[in-house]
């Protein structure tokens, strides 16, 4: 127990040079100024996206199943029915923007043929 040295009174040695509110400024600076940086970023565009594009024209059946939150099965009756019209691309099947816009609205488009 001879070389145990009690070091609370001792001061903590500093790994950089400045004092704990000057680092803690100083970092929170940065951050800012990163955050303003990212901010400024414009994200890039998918090779996907059109420019002037304001909607998306084609829906596959999984997101027609999330919009209206019903069941693929329910997605086929209504295409039985004819409320909506597949459209076949290769293998995927797809469906218009259009029709999806009836369905939501469908007070809409009677008072458009109407005109």
């Amino acid at each position: 127990m001879k070389g145990y040295v009690n070091n609370a009174a001792s001061p903590t040695p500093m790994l950089f040079p400045f004092e704990p509110e000057q680092f803690w400024l100083f970092m929170r600076q940065v951050i800012r100024e990163e955050i303003t940086n990212v901010e400024k970023i414009k994200p890039v565009n998918s090779r996907y996206d059109t420019p002037g594009m304001t909607y998306k024209p084609l829906f596959k059946i999984s997101e027609v199943c999330q919009l209206f939150q019903v069941s693929k099965p329910t997605i086929y009756d209504w295409i039985r029915h004819g409320k909506l019209k597949p459209y076949k691309i290769r293998s995927r099947v797809y469906f218009l923007w259009q029709d999806i816009q009836q369905l939501l609205h469908p007070a809409s488009s009677d008072s458009n043929t109407s005109i």
